[in-house]
């Protein structure tokens, strides 16, 4: 029976990137755009550190 995962570090970093994409990298780049978040009157109430518990 041949083993299917010989490290498991390609599958820690396969999941740590995965959460990057998914979860850090859009509030990154919301906090970097927030010109845009105040001058738009839809979402000034959005607070981007908020959205995985929303």
């Amino acid at each position: 029976m041949p083993q299917l995962n010989p490290s498991p570090w390609l599958s820690i970093l396969l999941t740590a990137w995965l959460t990057y994409i998914l979860i850090y990298q859009p509030k990154i780049m919301s906090f970097l755009q927030m010109n845009n978040i105040i001058h738009n009157p839809k979402l000034q109430n959005t607070n981007p550190w908020s959205w995985p518990w929303t």
